[in-house]
């Protein structure tokens, strides 16, 4: 397996806010193989690690009291330190949804909302270095921001995040860039404001490899899930939009042939 080397600026953890964890529990053991460990000390709330062929993937958390926030999926970008990235941030036009917190001796979070409103999460590494793996099947292949201000969003991560944005296209009904860190694609930003439905709003995105989109499109459904949009053929691979049974959704991805 490709071991996932931690960039600053780039994805370096995903994962899952639910108001009832052990209900999906299995559907994301059965759907990718994955292994499920969940730290019973106080001080992480029951935070769950997904793990596959032994080298954690993703995470997954109860929803907290007060917060509105369940069933959702969030992506993280690794910072080497998280109070100047939520600092950057404010003076680049995002928000902090939540300052810069300790997590034990794991790292540091901190949740933004960047200019056109897509929440992106910060992590700064301690004992936690993020996906063991990433880019095959049972890992994140692809993350992207779905922008209702996509020159707003392009700038943001530039001086937030450090990225190079290069355009994939630039026309007028399909606007999409690449950000690039070290050289290397990390992320892509789409300009969404002409396709989301009305209060739809900015939002990120993230995909995981599979070796059959059809066959786990197949399976999401077995398991309680939902097939949000049929796995259909693109230059990137095969791609469908799911959910679990609670209603989190995610991407899959079957690579194209080599």
């Amino acid at each position: 397996m490709p071991e996932h080397q931690p960039r600053t600026g780039a994805p370096g953890w995903v994962d899952l806010t639910s108001s009832d964890p052990k209900h999906v529990i299995p559907f994301y053991r059965e759907l990718f193989g994955w292994q499920a460990d969940t730290n019973e000390d106080p001080q992480y709330g029951g935070y769950t690690i997904f793990s596959h062929r032994g080298a954690p993937v993703a995470g997954l958390g109860p929803q907290q009291p007060g917060n509105p926030y369940g069933n959702i999926w969030t992506v993280y970008l690794d910072s080497d330190d998280a109070d100047v990235t939520a600092r950057k941030a404010g003076e680049a036009g995002g928000q902090v949804l939540m300052p810069a917190m300790k997590v034990g001796d794991q790292g540091t979070m901190a949740i933004l909302a960047d200019p056109a409103g897509a929440v992106i999460g910060v992590w700064q590494a301690d004992q936690h270095h993020g996906f063991g793996f990433d880019s095959e099947p049972g890992a994140p292949v692809w993350f992207e921001a779905m922008s209702r201000n996509y020159a707003a969003s392009l700038s943001f991560y530039r001086d937030v995040f450090g990225w190079d944005c290069q355009p994939m296209s630039d026309s007028g009904d399909f606007r999409y860039s690449t950000g690039k860190v070290g050289g290397e694609d990390i992320a892509g930003i789409m300009d969404a404001s002409g396709f989301l439905p009305d209060g739809v709003p900015s939002f990120w995105q993230f995909y995981i490899g599979v070796e059959d989109a059809d066959a786990a499109s197949a399976a999401v459904t077995r398991l309680g899930g939902t097939v949000e949009r049929e796995a259909e053929d693109t230059p990137f691979g095969r791609l469908a939009t799911i959910s679990d049974p609670l209603g989190a959704r995610l991407q899959i991805n079957q690579a194209p042939p080599a």
